[in-house]
């Protein structure tokens, strides 16, 4: 049996509805469920329903041998896992945000302070720049930070940036893009490989499908349009 490890939150349910299109998940598997482990034996796979930043942890050490992560997770941590495939759900943006009006200027005479659930990606990225700076690490709530002058500047997921507004935050940068991907414990790909390529086939199958049926109805109305002009002249 494979053991898969899914993120908890956002990215829980478009992860399940994935696997139950390309066969893998029976009704047992929802993302209402209370049950951190889920058994389905009739499609010879085991969900655990675990916190994101858990998941990476799970696979590299051999709990689970795939997971399913959002980038940010895995530049934070860099686990010692594969990253095969990106599932393209999921999207949104890791940036620096800070109160709106706010000099975008950095101040170099003090350490500027930034207050972020991803101390080791915002450290690299400011030291990339040359700018000294304190990291705050918190785990919720980031938005508070400057509106209480905890910190100069957040670092965090940024998806429609309605919460940022509601803080009269602004996004200033922008340091990756994110979105799920699937990974695999290294020991897994070999003594299951068989297994795990099947996996991936299928889940690649799902996304390649939709993006085709979008192309092909994108296609057949240009072919519409295109036939009723030239029934017009």
């Amino acid at each position: 049996m494979i053991t898969v490890a899914l993120s908890k939150g956002k990215l829980l349910g478009p992860a399940i509805a994935l696997f139950r299109k390309s066969g893998y998940a029976g009704k047992s598997v929802s993302a209402e469920s209370r049950r951190l482990i889920i058994e389905c034996p009739e499609k010879d796979l085991i969900f655990m329903i675990i916190r994101p930043s858990d998941v990476p942890t799970y696979v590299e050490y051999g709990a689970a041998d795939v997971g399913v992560v959002g980038k940010d997770m895995l530049l934070e941590q860099h686990p010692d896992v594969y990253e095969p495939m990106d599932l393209k759900f999921g999207r949104c943006r890791l940036s620096v945000a800070a109160r709106k009006g706010q000099p975008t200027r950095e101040r170099m005479s003090a350490k500027l302070r930034v207050a972020t659930k991803y101390p080791n990606i915002t450290e690299r990225f400011y030291n990339q720049k040359g700018i000294p700076v304190e990291v705050i690490k918190l785990y919720g709530s980031i938005e508070l930070a400057p509106v209480v002058d905890l910190a100069d500047r957040i670092v965090d997921l940024v998806s429609t940036g309605r919460t940022l507004k509601a803080h009269d935050l602004e996004e200033v940068e922008v340091i990756a893009e994110s979105t799920a991907r699937l990974i695999v414990n290294r020991a897994s790909l070999k003594l299951k490989h068989a297994e795990i390529s099947e996996l991936m086939a299928r889940l690649r199958r799902r996304p390649a499908a939709r993006l085709n049926g979008r192309a092909g109805r994108r296609r057949t109305t240009r072919r519409v349009q295109r036939t009723t002009k030239r029934s017009t002249r």
